[in-house]
């Protein structure tokens, strides 16, 4: 008898620190690698980084093709604009342009 209460007094009190020790255990490592711990806020972050740099692009595309656009108002089409876009599509130059060929592989993007 008094080895089980003895063995009782000592197993009862481990078994409750293992519980408390494995819950803790769970609730760090969910802190650290679960769907919102500290792992996935660096992710986003980096995400974000990458996010914002894109629309620094699109917008500075953005003001790009706004100037262009504002060129071609109803007052009047910028004369230079209306023959650089229809020299692009139809493919032809004036006979007294210098025309550089360049390779299959590389294309002529006109200087803005």
């Amino acid at each position: 008898m008094v080895i089980r209460k003895r063995l009782r007094s000592v197993l009862l009190p481990l078994a409750l620190y293992a519980a408390s020790g494995s819950i803790a255990a769970y609730f760090v490592s969910n802190a650290n690698h679960g769907e919102r711990g500290l792992e996935a806020k660096r992710r986003y972050k980096a995400q974000m980084l990458q996010l914002n740099a894109e629309v620094t692009v699109l917008k500075d595309e953005r003001v790009t093709w706004e100037r262009r656009v504002a060129l071609m108002n109803g007052r009047g089409i910028d004369r230079d604009l209306l023959e650089e876009q229809a020299r692009l599509l139809l493919g032809r130059v004036h006979r007294n342009d210098v025309v550089i060929m360049l390779g299959p592989s590389g294309t002529s993007r006109a200087a803005e």
